[in-house]
């Protein structure tokens, strides 16, 4: 996930109910943060989606330097 900052990454898992992304950053060894997860409804990754998951990497990155 490049477009919201480096080091993100998403897991992807689809089951019965439909298509679910985890969006997160492993920045150190004890901690691993959730930007955000949610249900995909159409194909294209939501930019509200997108947009909170960057605010909050924002967040991450003030509160652990």
């Amino acid at each position: 996930m490049a477009g919201i900052g480096r080091g993100v990454a998403e897991i992807r898992v689809r089951d019965e109910t439909g298509a679910f992304r985890v969006l997160y950053i492993a920045r150190l060894k004890e901690a691993v943060y959730v930007l955000h997860c949610f249900q995909k409804k159409t194909a294209k990754t939501p930019k509200s989606a997108l947009e909170l998951a960057w605010m909050r990497l924002r967040e991450v990155g003030r509160n652990t330097s």
